[in-house]
């Protein structure tokens, strides 16, 4: 662990899932008669209750308690393995029973699929023989063309495949049926042949026939059968694109399958054979594949007067343009790189310049807010997850020595992710006019940055002179600027794997000033080339020498700057400035540029690994909560969940809901500290405490709390698991595993986990107001309720891979948890 001591002087800075049958009162009830104690449960009346009901094939995976629930898996132990078994077998059969699980059940949600297709054949058939027939026969035939042969097929299949998840062991096989689902892919082709007739087919007769289309809304009210009940069937082109969707991930279905069916299982060349029958099929069916789009790729040129360039994001009537604004001397052009075609040279479009003289920040408009598309949270995560793993991938690639053919692809599919990264996250505006009113409005990822651009154009702005440029200076500016810019990929430093770990920064005072003013610093951090604002001190009032002294953690994601701005906070409406829909504060300093020449703001901070937090210190306490078993801290308690959570929980929504950024702002350490002090001594006013202390404090402590677990929510032991069933494609089989999965859960786990998902749910339900959606909450919940075990983030599967600390994975689980349609039957 490192410690470093930074001095900001002169601006420099010089240092749901189907719902199980589960009865947690049932369960404690039948322990109560093995349990001196009585049991005491002071939980709030908010605790999730967990319900059962009735599931065709889900019924045999889950049974009506915890206790049977976990012993769900017949697959033997080690003792029972036969000669010649590796022992490893047995966790890897597991997983591989939760796989087939899951795609027992999306075969029973696609059987419901065909069959609300196939609702209407029968009666449109018998009234095609009357005298006022409803579609002719050949009309019929086209819609439902290959339907009920699909169904035949498929329903063999899934009563094949039932009785042998039932009667699950480790010597089941399956292999024999899914070769034989693979060998009759062959009725696929009439139907994707036949696909788009089928759907102009059925759209005509619903246009042109009245009945055709009531028949068509009473059967689309109709439930689908499988294990999402009261779905309502989808419009019949919509149906009739499922078998299409079906057939071209039957390779991935079968990869998933083959990765967690060991080499020596008699099963594995079946699916072999299975999976070399099915990409043959769907090769020789030619599925149109989109062609990537190429990378912007730029030479460096020699330099000439230019002061500032950047990729930035321009707001054109709505939309998010991605531009190349420069900063010349005496002008800000604003220009947009050209495609490449045919091997020509690239070059720029010049879509508009402002002369520095005729510049000004504020406009008659400036009064009306200016409304910024934002971009969903989890789409901006994604974007992060896909970057994190191309990084890896190239400097795995160059480890390996690889072909430079190899990184030079993944490093257009890295400019592609970051270039799309840059036009989806910036919302900080930045608005310019010209001297005849005409605005531009420019999306900035950072007020830091915005700060830097204002600076740098008003500073020459007060040295330049006037300039007007003819439309064939225009074009010669234009055309030197592949030579001139300084920027030539996003971010700057592409192959930096940056920081993963926690930074622990203490902001401590500020001097220098020359007279009283309310102050307040904010932190921000960038993740792979992009800032945010990560933590904000409390405003000291009315000072020359705050002495804030908090202390922040905030979490790195391949984070290699830290930034501070120190802000005078603006009570007076007519001192809040124009620029933004929301009043703004003034910069009175900030890192790396000098503003104030005399004023000194000092902070230090200490770093630590992802490697090094998952190193769990067991409590010196005896009797503490923090670093102990969640089982033993319940068990002590006689209670369900830990006091320590139902008492944040408890505060946070008394007084935090509306709260912006809620789990996501930082709380000031100190105060974290002293509320894991009154925990773990058990403090009797720690009641008091929590209401007086700010909230983000108090989620702060519950974060820590969970992070601090000798082991984490989800477990070691079903990290694997985890990771490997949110990796399954077929949607459906990753819901049922990943909910067979929290059913095997420890009881004291899944019940504390039901019972924070239940706060968090309402904690989104409010995001319009806290800005804090199920995803943004995913994000901050994910590493720390499920990460590898000390164990595991230290022996990397592949000694040629680098360690990888899960923390994209720990995302999508929490992500697919927590996802609308999948927490929805926890509500029962």
């Amino acid at each position: 662990m490192t410690r470093f001591f930074l001095c900001i002087t002169d601006g420099h800075i010089t240092g749901t899932p189907p719902s199980y049958g589960y009865d947690a009162d049932r369960a404690e009830e039948q322990r109560r008669h093995h349990d001196i104690l009585p049991y005491i449960d002071d939980s709030p009346s908010s605790s999730p209750h967990l319900s059962s009901k009735s599931r065709s094939s889900r019924d045999t995976l889950s049974s009506g308690s915890l206790e049977s629930s976990k012993s769900v898996s017949t697959i033997p132990g080690p003792s029972e393995l036969t000669v010649g078994e590796p022992e490893n077998w047995n966790k890897g059969l597991e997983m591989r029973k939760w796989v087939l699980s899951g795609i027992l059940a999306s075969e029973e949600t696609y059987l419901g699929h065909l069959e609300a297709l196939l609702l209407p054949m029968k009666p449109l058939k018998a009234a095609a023989t009357t005298s006022q027939p409803m579609l002719s026969v050949a009309q019929i035939e086209t819609i439902f063309f290959k339907v009920p042969e699909l169904y035949e097929v498929h329903r063999e299949f899934y009563d094949g495949l039932l009785p042998r998840v039932q009667q699950w062991s480790h010597h089941q096989r399956v292999g024999d049926l899914f070769q034989k689902l693979a060998s009759q892919l062959g009725v696929y082709r009439a139907f994707v042949d036949n696909y788009e007739a089928a759907v102009e087919t059925a759209e005509k007769c619903c246009q042109a026939n009245s009945q055709f289309a009531e028949i068509s809304e009473v059967r689309r009210s109709v439930s689908v059968r499988g294990p999402c009940h009261h779905v309502t069937s989808p419009h019949p082109a919509a149906l009739l694109y499922k078998p299409v969707d079906r057939v071209t991930r039957s390779t991935l279905v079968l990869h998933d399958l083959l990765k967690h069916t060991p080499s020596g299982h008699p099963d594995h060349p079946l699916l072999q054979d299975a999976l070399r029958i099915s990409q043959n099929f769907l090769s020789s069916i030619n599925e149109d594949t989109t062609p990537r789009r190429q990378s912007m790729m730029v030479k460096k040129g020699e330099s000439r007067q230019l002061l500032k360039d950047s990729f930035m994001v321009e707001l054109v009537e709505g939309a998010r343009k991605l531009r190349h604004v420069f900063l010349f001397s005496d002008v800000l052009l604003c220009a947009k790189l050209k495609k490449q075609i045919g091997g020509k040279n690239q070059q720029y479009d010049s879509k508009w310049y402002i002369p520095l003289t005729e510049l000004t920040f504020q406009g008659p408009e400036e009064a009306e807010p200016l409304t910024v598309p934002q971009v969903p949270d989890e789409e901006l995560d994604t974007m992060k997850v896909k970057i994190s793993h191309l990084r890896s991938e190239i400097q795995r690639e160059k480890r390996a020595n690889k072909a430079s053919k190899v990184i030079e692809r993944l490093r257009k599919k890295l400019s592609e992710q970051e270039s799309l990264l840059l036009l989806t996250s910036p919302s900080i505006p930045l608005r310019v006019h010209n001297k005849n009113g005409k605005s531009y409005s420019f999306l900035i990822s950072s007020d830091y940055e915005r700060a830097e651009w204002r600076e740098l154009i008003q500073e020459q702005q007060r040295k330049c002179e006037t300039s007007c440029l003819t439309s064939v200076e225009l074009q010669m500016l234009t055309s030197s600027c592949l030579k001139l810019q300084t920027v030539h990929h996003i971010p700057l430093k592409d192959d930096t794997p940056g920081l993963c770990g926690f930074l622990n920064v203490i902001v401590h005072s500020a001097c220098g000033l020359k007279q009283s003013l309310n102050l307040y610093c904010t932190l921000e951090v960038d993740s792979f080339g992009f800032f945010s604002n990560k933590a904000k001190t409390r405003v000291y009032r009315y000072t020359t020498e705050p002495k804030w002294n908090e202390e922040f953690e905030i979490e790195l994601e391949g984070s290699q700057t830290l930034r501070l701005l120190c802000y005078e906070k603006c009570y007076s409406k007519t001192k809040q400035s124009k620029e933004d829909s929301e009043g703004s504060d003034r910069i009175m300093g900030r890192g790396q540029m000098p503003v104030r020449h005399d004023i000194e703001v000092k902070l230090s901070m200490k770093f630590t690994s992802r490697e090094f937090s998952l190193k769990k210190m067991p409590s010196r306490k005896p009797m503490g909560v923090f670093g102990v078993k969640i089982s033993t801290v319940t068990k002590r308690e006689r209670s369900k969940v830990p006091y320590i959570v139902r008492q944040c929980l408890e505060e946070i929504e008394r007084r935090g809901m509306e709260e912006v950024g809620i789990y996501r702002v930082s709380g000031v350490a100190t105060d974290i500290q002293s509320l894991k002090t009154a925990f773990d001594t058990n403090h009797k006013d720690v009641s008091v405490m929590m209401s007086e202390m700010d909230v983000n404090a108090i989620a702060g402590t519950l974060k820590l709390y969970f992070r601090e677990l000798p082991e984490p929510l989800f477990t070691d032991e079903l990290y694997s698991n985890f990771v490997g069933g949110i990796t399954l494609s077929d949607s459906v089989a990753k819901e049922s595993c990943m909910l067979n999965l929290l059913l095997s859960l420890p009881e004291p786990n899944l019940v504390t986990f039901l019972f924070l998902l239940d706060h968090l749910k309402r904690v989104a339900e409010k995001e319009s107001i806290n800005k804090m959606s199920l995803h943004n909450l995913a994000t901050v919940f994910g590493p720390t309720l499920l990460r590898p075990s000390e164990k595991d983030s230290k022996i990397p599967a592949n000694p040629t891979q680098p360690i990888s600390m899960g923390d994209s994975w720990s995302l999508e689980v929490m992500a697919q948890v927590m996802d609308g349609h999948t927490p929805s039957s926890l509500n029962d």
